[in-house]
């Protein structure tokens, strides 16, 4: 295949510095790639790690705007870093592992070439991800947002101990909980936190999102999963006393006070995953959770 025929021009390798192992990858990435005369852009957190010219070196956002396919490096916390930032962008994203489970990371880091060559050749299975918007609103007033490709999750803001608050779906009072906070995931991250908190596990191609309470208070208490389109309220009692959080995909939190609204909604940007055709949903998830393989 041409330059001129190839579906991925430009590409970015993405992830931050975490050991010597990792940094030789995107070494070797970068080599490999320039060698078959791509043009590669790299994040300029791994400026000071690499020896690459300083011209390749752009941040997030520049390299959003300008590849074609994003190679993230590390495990699935740098895919969830990088997801919410390139949703924004027409661009596809592959992962290699450089982490512990790596669900969201295809591409052997000390293997790579046989099945990257393969994708970049147009040879892949295309899969799209959608995320969750969170808003937090004070007195009818917008105070903050963020999106997660795994879960938005409401719980105190320091020490760990039972919070009240009522849910609204569409805007229709729901339930109200004594717990210490509840998960709202999406299908990609049902595999995540929500799992660990007895959420079911949903297939990446459904469009819901899992809604699994912390410690609830009563046994009556179960997750609950909703049509992907519904919008999802969180009210927390003015009388409430305590310090409390929303935390998108464990990395950003936004602060919630007494009174405070959080409105959780499926964004109007997806991920788009590209993925090896080796590639098996239930394959991945019977060798990360350790499912019994095939009797005959």
């Amino acid at each position: 295949m041409n330059d001129m025929e190839r579906i991925f021009n430009t590409i970015a390798l993405i992830g931050k510095p975490r050991n010597p192992e990792a940094i030789q990858t995107h070494q070797n990435l970068y080599n490999w790639l320039t060698a078959r005369n791509y043009r590669v852009l790299v994040e300029q957190r791994l400026s000071n790690d690499l020896d690459i010219p300083a011209s390749d070196f752009h941040d997030m956002i520049a390299m959003g705007q300008q590849a074609d396919l994003a190679i993230v490096v590390g495990g699935d916390g740098n895919m969830l870093g990088a997801a919410r930032v390139l949703s924004r962008f027409d661009i596809a994203v592959i992962g290699v592992n450089r982490g512990n489970l790596g669900f969201l990371t295809d591409l052997d880091p000390d293997d790579f070439e046989t099945e990257l060559g393969e994708v970049l050749n147009g040879d892949f299975q295309p899969e799209y991800r959608f995320l969750l918007e969170a808003e937090v609103y004070r007195h009818g007033q917008l105070k903050s947002r963020n999106g997660a490709l795994n879960e938005c999750v409401l719980h105190p803001g320091k020490v760990a101990h039972m919070i009240e608050f009522e849910v609204y779906i569409d805007d229709k009072f729901a339930f109200s909980q004594r717990s210490d906070g509840l998960i709202v995931a999406t299908p990609t991250g049902s595999t995540a936190y929500s799992l660990s908190a007895g959420g079911a596990i949903l297939s990446p191609s459904i469009n819901a999102i899992t809604l699994v309470p912390k410690f609830p208070h009563t046994l009556s208490s179960r997750p609950l999963v909703v049509d992907g389109n519904r919008r999802i309220k969180l009210v927390v009692p003015p009388g409430n006393s305590d310090s409390l959080e929303v935390r998108c995909d464990g990395q950003v939190s936004l602060p919630v006070n007494p009174g405070d609204e959080i409105h959780i909604y499926q964004s109007p940007e997806q991920l788009h995953l590209v993925h090896p055709n080796s590639y098996n949903y239930y394959n991945v998830l019977r060798n990360k959770l350790g499912w019994s393989s095939k009797l005959f």
